[in-house]
């Protein structure tokens, strides 16, 4: 039979060491498995006998070591007796901890399932129905009087019982006494608040529950008591000491509290609540608790709590959308509880991407495991983005902040399985929304969860031994020594989606003390083909999402147990499991209705979805009726079918909708409610306040009172007066017709007599409550020569740091009229009034400026008449100054349409009722013929019909039923003048023009003309006009216009002297007209007519070859002078030649058209090359010429640029000595005398003469001392000026420098002189001669010297003495000769001349040949003289060489070769007679700097140098100290 293989994890292990219990309890637990798994009976033998065979024992054998002797082996025995003994005993002692361990186990076992039947029965008892029943029952109170007292009890029952308050058996009516009672119900505590108690009030209060099942009742006393003295005697007696006050015994009022309040994700907020507390304790504040949506709030780094200094404060400092809901703060009082509720609204924060969605919220982790959590969220409402598209979701591990995205492929619900976890790290959350415009922002980050496993805890249990001792046991102690664990149950779907399936098990049992972990494989339901699914995966959680799987299959799955030790059997397969299409959201919801709430809140409520599927909440959008944009009206999903949305418009007209959303996302929208604007909702009006008395006659008095404060939402149209004896407590009505005013004379009063009375007010919602009685007025005749009080204080244009209070006139004036008016101001709380005016003012209003911004102000009026101040008014109402948000100014403007002049108000808030009341100088204009009010929506506008200076004034417009909406302005002459110069144009309307008609020169010689204007519409027509005639657009002529630019324009293709004349363009687009002229005569057409000639001209000249860039120069880094230009449309035929005043010039690289430029190089430039050059340039198609004239300016231009570069180029001075003084030199590129240099010394410039020489060559300017003094010592300078710039380069003549100067300069003086003087050859003598026998020969020369110098002749050095033969002769000083008579050819030789005196000789060879006669004459041959030196008169010494500081440029460097005679070597012809010279004079030293030529001329040898031949004793020359040229 072939063998079955069985993969790793399904190959059974076993133990080799098992404890008997273990042993037992696991051969028990082995059988059990057999059976339930049904295997056959021959695996199961083979496995046991494996299992017998692994835990047998080998037999023992004892080692050699362990072997003992007979008195070693007694000794041992009885050791080992009493150990046995004591095993047992510690053994049976562990059985019986732990049968009585198995006994605690299987009692708290049975306790926790008491536990779970227990909560299960109370889930049954609440479905049980049930009679009323008082959890806390009413208590009695004592209290004084004027204090609030507080009633509160806790019922229970089944339904919800209903509670009524009962006073003395008669039901509490809370409308009978508007502000008197107050009924609560909230979490569960049904209170009654009894404000400012009364001795009347003093009965026995009951609450009486109710339901279908029955009524119970719960009765107290309450007792209101007066203080001693207060006419009542006191029963309550001493008030006890408190000696420890716990917060729930404060007494505590709310008195400003938070509103509903916007805020933006990302930002932070405060909500704010004031409060009065008595006592109050600085150590002890009152305990209070702040909830949203009736979830109880914690203290945490998202929410800050503060308590103390008279608020309560809740801080939000992070932002986000799941901060949004119902905010309540309850404070625990010593009569119950005092609670405050509002709304928070967050709106998205700005998207990272235009059109990019809100972030999701409420990102919570469940069904945590070691390596798998579902994390679930909420979806954001989209309401103008594109539609979600899914989600990503984020995870981090906490304390660090890197996040890492868990899916691949947005998720498409609001429910995400997280697995690949690590056990036993902490993890936070975070979800970003995707649609097709990008991803929003992340939500708010999860709270910390922990990946463990779940049921982990549930296996272990914690046994308490004599209450002190906690003995933790795991199921593993009671399962035994487990290897293989058992297989899991119950594999099901958890969570089936269109995109994923969760599937979950329960853990094996027994499972065993081994890691275990899971392995999952699934099938088509029905093949049987299991395929494994966590491959690479090591699974611990009994949780897993399969993602894998295909649309329209059903498949079935199946978990292993896997452990160290082997695997389990497969668990009993799931059930058929499919895909589910997201089809999951909700049906739309019904009928959307919406109602007035407020003046700036609508309540809207709707019917549910017919389709719940799990519902998350509701989102609400509205919208501007009129407009097609939608905004959110709450950002986090709302439970109920029912919402107020805060923060509209006042006035402005509504559409809302709503969309349900669960975890696959949102509905439909519902269909739109009706439109409806938003107003308060319509409700009687509050109670009038400040009564007060005006006038009194002894028999009627003359009472006014303020209007409510809240009109609901209906105008407020009659008012109601009683009055009462101040002594009795029956009211009387006064009038039974309504009164309008809020001014009444009450008559039939009774003088001497004090009345009380109050008002009520009515409008279509019915009469509101009666006001507070008014103080006790005694009716006494008022007889007093002032005037009475001022009334009706009110309030307009409240601004930031302004406002103008209005009054009406006081009804008493007193003994004489009413003069004027002194207004008083004080801030809120104090009692020091401040009069703002030094003289009474004659109107009765009046601007207050210079106030502080939040500062609350009131104020009181006081009348004055010639016989002096009267009573002041009634204090005003408390305001603050702070403009109304959204507070607009009038606008004074002009209708762009009609031309009319208005003034208009777009008001911030608006009900229905409101009315726009305009006033000039706070007079209401009323019916006038000079103005038209018209009123649309929230925008009034006044219309002046015939403006002019009578309308001037200050004009002001007040909104009724609002909170003081109102503005003003001042119209001034010089606006409405303005005013009426536009209203003139838009009546009468011209076409604006930017620019008026013009003309241009084009390019052929055309001529523009054009005119532009600042609009043109496509309808427009015009006309152009010359001379009195209308051109239209034909030859010669091009008319057109661009309504883009608004240009209109003619051109005109031939420009002659006929054209001059007027030129005019009419327009008229629409009503608008305009007409442009533009004169074109005399000179201004001759320049026109010129120009377009010169470009008809230029326009011909380009059609052939043509300079583009006429010549022009330019000067290169050499100092080389360019004439340059640029020549175009040329080809290869083109011819260009160079002129200089008519003369060509032929350059030595001819010029090439077709590279687009040429050029003429000048080099040296100097005034020798002014002059006019012409460049001309020509072929078949034409010619084209270009003149330059060097001279004057140009002339001056190229100096400069060429001393620019000299300048910038020039070397710091050298310092050289000549024979003649000192010499100071300055290197440059190019220098010419032609430059603008100045020579100074000591700042003092420099002109050239017979001391101070001025000059240069061409590579540099030089300066010379002739025969240098003391007085020649100092500071010199070149200045170098390029007509910008000026350059400057100096040298130091004086101290060392100057005398080591001077030595060297006596020294080259001396030598010079020595050389001019020395004696030497001028002339004469031949360097060869022939000569035949028998002839006579006649050496004869030139000498010169001074002194005469001594002449001596040699035969092959011989000295030549005269005799017969040979005749010596030296005539006059001058001339020496040498006469041989009759040659022979002894008479052959080399003959010299030694010419000397004390300064010097020289020294010169001749070779004479003699031959017979009748040979042939011997070739000339050139002897090799030999110099001879005479001894020379010794010259001064020469000065040591100075230091040379600055080195000369190497350029400047050509030293002499050593060794070289001045004297080239000269070979003359056989027949010529030359002379030769050989100066004896010292060797010539090198010169570092060639030795520039002297302006003064020096004695020139007698035998001339060649040019470029050095002197023979060159002068040294010194270098300046400054640095050298670069």
């Amino acid at each position: 039979m072939a063998s079955k293989v069985i993969p790793w994890y399904k190959k059974k292990r076993v133990s080799h060491v098992q404890s008997d219990y273990a042993y037992h309890h696991t051969k028990h637990v082995v059988k059990q498995q057999q059976t339930e798994r049904k295997s056959s009976s021959k695996s199961a033998i083979q496995v046991q006998a494996q299992a017998t065979a692994a835990m047998a024992e080998p037999a023992y054998t004892v080692p050699v070591f362990r072997q003992r002797s007979s008195e070693e082996t007694e000794e041992y025995q009885r050791v080992t007796t009493n150990v046995g003994k004591g095993l047992a005993v510690i053994q049976e002692e562990l059985h019986r901890m732990r049968m009585a361990t198995k006994a605690q186990v299987e009692s708290l076992e049975l306790q926790r399932e008491v536990r779970g039947m227990m909560s299960k029965r109370g889930d049954m008892l609440d479905e049980i129905p049930k009679m009323p029943d008082f959890l806390v029952a009413l208590r009695p109170h004592t209290v004084w009087e004027k204090t609030p007292v507080k009633l509160f009890c806790t019922v229970q029952g089944n339904p919800r019982p209903i509670v009524k308050w009962y006073k003395g058996g008669a039901p509490v009516d809370p409308l009978s006494a508007p502000g008197k009672y107050k009924i609560e119900n909230k979490y569960g505590v049904h209170s009654l608040i009894i404000s400012r108690c009364v001795v009347s009030d003093t009965a026995e209060y009951s609450a009486v529950a109710t339901n279908p099942h029955g009524t119970a009742t719960s009765k107290a006393a309450v007792t209101v008591k007066r203080a001693s003295g207060a006419g009542e005697s006191c029963h309550l007696g001493l008030v006890p000491h408190l000696t420890v006050i716990h917060p729930s015994k404060l007494e505590v009022s709310l008195l400003d509290r938070f509103s509903v309040s916007f805020g933006v994700e990302g930002g932070s907020i405060s909500l704010v609540c004031t409060m009065v507390v008595v006592p109050d304790l600085p150590n002890l504040p009152p305990l209070a608790q702040w909830y949203r949506d009736d979830k109880l709030l914690k203290p945490s780094n998202l929410v800050e709590m503060a308590v103390g200094g008279s608020a309560a404060r809740l801080t939000l400092p992070h932002l986000a959308k799941d901060d949004e809901g119902l905010y309540t703060l309850r404070i625990f009082t010593k009569d119950g509880t005092a609670e405050h509720s509002a709304y928070l609204f967050v709106s998205d924060a700005p998207p990272s991407a235009a059109g990019a969605p809100g972030a999701p919220m409420s990102v919570k982790a469940y069904d945590i495991n070691a390596d798998y959590v579902l994390v679930a969220w909420k979806p954001p409402n989209t309401v103008n983005e594109a539609p979600l598209t899914g989600y990503f979701v984020d995870r981090c591990e906490a304390g660090s902040d890197s996040w890492v995205q868990s899916n691949d492929a947005p998720v498409k619900v609001c429910k995400y399985p997280v697995h690949g976890l690590s056990t036993g790290r902490s993890y936070h959350f975070r979800v970003r929304a995707v649609n097709s415009a990008g991803i929003s922002r992340p939500s708010r980050k999860s709270d910390k969860v922990t990946a463990l496993d779940a049921a982990e805890s549930e296996r272990l249990q914690v046994i308490k031994i004599e209450g002190k001792y906690d003995i933790v046991i795991r199921d593993d102690d009671l399962e035994g020594y487990v290897t293989i664990p058992g297989e899991p149950t119950d594999v099901h779907a958890s969570e089936v989606f269109k995109s994923y399936v969760v599937l979950s098990w329960k853990p094996p049992s027994p499972r065993g003390r081994a890691p275990l972990w899971y392995v999952i494989e699934k099938c088509i339901a029905g093949t049987g083909a299991w395929q494994r699914i966590n491959a690479s995966v090591k699974l611990h959680s009994p949780r897993y999402p399969v993602f894998d799987l295909q649309d329209g299959q059903k498949y079935q799955f199946r978990v292993y147990s896997v452990n160290m030790h082997g695997s389990s059997e497969a668990s009993a397969s799931s059930e058929p499991v499919q895909k589910v299409d997201q089809d999951g959201v909700p049906s739309a919801p019904g009928q959307v209705v919406a109602t007035r709430n407020s003046k700036s809140s609508v309540f809207v409520q709707w019917d549910p979805p017919k389709q719940v599927k799990n519902l998350m909440g509701y989102y609400i959008d509205g919208r501007v009726v009129g407009s097609k944009e939608w905004f959110p009206c709450n950002h986090k999903p709302f439970k109920h079918n029912r919402f107020v949305v805060h923060g509209l418009i006042p006035g402005e007209t509504y559409v809302f909708r709503a969309q349900a959303a669960n975890v696959f996302g949102l509905s439909e929208e519902s269909q739109e409610s009706s439109p409806i604007a938003v107003e308060p909702a319509l409700a009687t009006p509050s109670s009038p306040f400040g009564i007060t008395m005006l006038s009194c006659d002894g028999a009627s008095m003359t009472v006014a009172w303020k209007s409510p404060k809240h009109c609901g939402g209906s105008k407020v149209n009659a008012y109601y007066i009683d009055k009462r004896n101040a002594d009795t407590l029956t009211w009387k009505e006064v009038n039974l017709v309504a009164v309008t005013e809020r001014l009444c004379t009450v008559d039939s009063l009774t003088e001497g007599i004090f009345y009380e009375f109050k008002v009520q007010a009515g409008n279509l919602a019915g009469v509101g409550v009666p006001s507070a009685p008014s103080a006790p007025m005694k009716c006494e005749a008022w007889t007093m020569e002032e005037p009475g009080p001022a009334y009706d204080l009110s309030f307009s244009e409240v601004r930031g740091h302004s406002l103008v209070i209005l009054w009406k006139a006081p009804v008493y004036t007193g003994a004489s009229a009413v003069s004027g008016y002194l207004v008083d101001m004080a801030k809120k709380g104090s009692s020091e009034f401040v009069t703002l005016t030094q003289e009474a003012v004659s109107h009765r209003y009046l601007q207050v400026s210079h106030l502080e911004e939040g500062q609350t102000y009131v104020f009181r009026v006081r009348a004055v008449n010639a016989n002096g101040v009267g009573k002041s008014s009634q204090v005003s109402e408390p305001v603050c100054a702070r403009a109304l948000p959204g507070a607009q100014e009038i606008v004074a403007n002009v209708d762009g349409d009609t031309g009319d002049i208005f003034l208009s108000l777009e008001a911030c808030e608006i009900c229905e009722t409101s009315k726009f009341v305009w006033s000039k100088n706070y007079k209401p204009i009323g019916d006038c013929p000079r103005v038209e009010v018209t009123t649309k929506g929230r925008t009034s506008r006044m219309t002046f019909t015939h403006p002019d200076k009578d309308d001037l004034g200050k004009y002001s417009v007040v909104v009724t039923d609002t909170d003081g909406v109102s503005a003003s302005h001042t119209l001034s002459e010089d606006a409405l003048n303005t005013m009426l110069e536009l209203s003139q144009a838009i009546r009468h309307p011209i076409v604006p023009l930017k620019h008026g008609l013009n003309y241009e020169i084009l390019e052929k010689g055309h001529v523009r003309f054009w005119l532009q204007a600042v609009k043109l519409s496509p309808s427009v027509s015009y006309r152009f006009i010359v001379n009195d005639k209308e051109v239209t657009s034909g030859e010669g002529h091009k008319i057109s216009h661009d309504v883009a630019t608004g240009i209109i324009q003619m051109t005109v293709d031939h420009f002659t002297r006929a054209n001059e004349g007027t030129y005019t363009v009419q327009i008229h687009d629409g009503k608008a007209k305009a007409q442009s002229s533009l004169v074109l005569v005399g000179d201004v057409f001759k320049a026109a007519l010129k120009e377009a000639e010169f470009q008809r001209k230029e326009h011909i000249r380009k059609q052939g070859p043509h300079f583009s860039e006429y010549l022009y120069f330019t000067v290169t880094e050499d100092c080389t002078v360019m004439l340059a230009c640029k020549v175009a449309n040329v080809k290869k035929e083109t011819t260009f030649h160079w002129y200089k005043e008519e003369e060509e010039i032929v350059p030595e690289t001819p010029p090439n058209v077709l590279s687009g430029a040429c050029a003429l190089p000048i080099a040296l430039f100097s005034r020798k090359d002014q002059g006019v050059f012409k460049a001309t340039l020509g072929d078949d198609r034409g010619k084209d010429t270009s003149l330059f004239d060097i001279s004057g300016q140009v002339f001056d231009d190229i100096i400069n640029a060429l001393a620019q570069n000299a300048g910038a180029s020039a070397s710091e001075l050298v310092m050289q000595c000549t024979p003649e003084g000192i010499r100071l030199q300055c290197y440059m590129n190019y220098y010419t005398e032609e430059m603008k240099t100045v020579w100074k010394h000591k700042e003092t410039k420099i002109a050239s003469s017979e001391k101070m020489r001025i000059g240069g060559t061409a590579e540099m300017a030089w300066m010379q001392i002739c025969d240098p003094s003391d007085k020649e010592k100092g500071h010199y300078t070149i200045e170098i000026s390029d007509g910008v710039q000026t350059h400057t380069r100096t040298f130091d003549l004086s101290g060392q420098a100057y005398t080591d100067a001077y030595e060297e300069y006596l020294r080259l003086k001396a030598a010079a002189f020595a050389e001019k003087n020395r004696g030497r050859v001028v002339g004469g003598l031949p360097d060869v001669v022939t000569i035949m026998e028998q002839k006579s020969l006649s050496l004869t020369c030139t000498v010169w010297g001074e002194p005469t110098p001594e002449v001596t002749w040699f035969k092959n050095e011989q000295e030549v003495c005269s005799t017969e033969h040979t005749k010596v002769t030296f005539d006059g000083g001058k001339f020496s000769s040498l006469i041989i008579n009759q040659v022979t050819p002894e008479d052959s030789g080399k003959y010299s001349i030694n010419v000397r005196n004390k300064y010097g000789g020289e020294f010169v060879e001749i070779t004479v040949s003699v031959y017979k006669h009748g040979e042939q004459i011997p070739e000339a041959k050139l002897g090799q003289p030999k110099s001879a030196t005479p001894a020379v008169t010794p010259v001064p010494p020469r000065s040591p060489a100075l230091p040379s500081k600055t080195p000369t440029p190497s350029k400047s460097q050509t030293p002499v070769p050593p060794g070289k005679t001045p004297t080239p070597a000269s070979t003359p012809a056989p027949s010529m007679r030359s002379q030769a010279s050989t100066p004896a004079s010292t060797p010539v030293p090198k010169s570092p700097t060639p030795t520039p030529k002297s302006p003064t001329p020096t004695p020139k040898s007698p035998t001339p140098n060649p040019r470029g031949v050095k002197s023979p004793t060159p002068p040294r020359f010194m270098k300046s100290p400054t640095p050298p040229r670069k």
